[in-house]
Parts: structure tokens; sequence; C-alpha cells
């Protein structure tokens, strides 16, 4: 099995919801650090920084993914799966990327329906293993994306279409529409689709239930 070189992608992140919360189950982040953090000299000491501040500017920094953590992640979850891949006698060839501010590992090649389910199931259980994996080696928090046989582009493609048919819809009948049941990634990509036609959505419901529902404008 070969490993692909790594390239940057242009920054984008589709786990985290818009406009609601992340879902805490697949390590979203909720917002930027710099938006709760003075980027400029605190008046009356003379110019002088706060030190409170000038901290939590670097605790911020610290935090954020640097190229060789995500690639560091990217290996190591490359071996964790090429080994369930020798367990399960499963040919594949695996390319790592990074794209944004995580690391990305495919499974290309073969047919790998098992390893993806009839709606991504067994994909996203398979997904937070392989982030335990990392977790465990790392010590740190990931947002490592797997996917197998290019099945979230296509399903990228397929919701936001949905996400646009939604909104289409709406906007001709003034009514809200509920959509079906999504996982994280899912929902983000439709939030996308429907923001971008000019209208509201948020999700609503509990997981695995939870879903989007389109907002007519005003």
């Amino acid at each position: 099995m070969s490993q692909g070189e790594y390239a940057v992608a242009d920054p984008q992140s589709d786990a985290a919801e818009h406009p609601e919360r992340p879902d805490a189950a697949v390590g979203e982040v909720t917002g930027h650090p710099e938006d709760s953090v003075s980027s400029g000299p605190q008046g009356g000491d003379g110019g002088q920084a706060d030190p409170d501040a000038e901290q939590a500017r670097e605790r911020a920094a610290a935090a954020e993914p640097v190229l060789a953590d995500l690639e560091l992640e990217g290996e190591i979850a490359a071996d964790y799966i090429e080994g369930l891949l020798d367990v399960a006698d499963l040919d594949g060839d695996i390319d790592m990327d990074v794209e944004g501010d995580r690391a990305l590992v495919s499974v290309v090649g073969a047919t790998l329906n098992e390893l993806v389910g009839s709606r991504g199931e067994v994909l996203e259980a398979l997904q937070e293993l392989t982030r335990l994996a990392v977790h465990r080696q790392t010590g740190a928090r990931t947002r490592i994306m797997l996917d197998v046989g290019g099945y979230r582009l296509r399903r990228r493609s397929e919701l936001a279409e949905a996400g646009q048919e939604a909104a289409a819809e709406v906007k001709r009948t003034g009514t809200p529409k509920k959509l079906w049941a999504m996982n994280p990634f899912e929902r983000k990509i439709v939030h996308d689709a429907v923001a971008a036609a000019g209208l509201r959505s948020e999700s609503e419901g509990e997981e695995p239930d939870r879903r989007v529902v389109v907002l007519p404008a005003g």
C-alpha cells in the first residue's frame, strides 16, 4: 500500500456547523481565539500591553495546529488504517493531505463499500476510531477526517444540491422545510448551500436524529 504526498489545500472546515454550535462528538472548534483577545496595547498605562491579553494571545497561538502537527496526525492515521486494511484483507492505497486546519486521510483504489456503510455510518465509526488512535499517540485532540473511496466528495455534491433545492422550495412557498437526519459533516454542507442561496437554516433535535431546518427570509 502506498502513501501519498502531502499538499496544503485552501483553508476550509466542513465539520463545524453553521450557524449552530458544532457537535462536541466530532471535536469542533467553537470560535476563533482572536474574537475574544485584544490585539493592541491597553490604554492608561503608557502604551504597555495588558499581560493577561498577551498570555491569552500566546495560549491561542499555541492552540493553533501547525502543518508539522497535522502531517504527523496524517501519518499516524494512515498507519492505523493500513493496519485495519491488512487485518480485513482489503486492498486500497492511502493518500494523505492537509485541508485547512485538519489532516485528511483517504483510502482509494478498490471498491470498499463495506467500510462506508449504506449511509456512511461505518465510515463515521472508523473516523472516530482513527481519531482515538491519533489522540492516544499525540495526547492532543484531533479533527482529522477520513474518507473511503471518495464517498465524502460524492456526498458533498449530493448534499449541496439538496440544500439548494430546499432553499428554492422555501423561497417559493414561504414555509420552513425540515430535512432528514444528518451527521455534522452533512449538516455543515447543507447550511453552507442554504446560506449561499440567501436563506437561513438551523439544526434541531438530538443526535443521531439531528436535522437541518431551512427557514424563509425575514
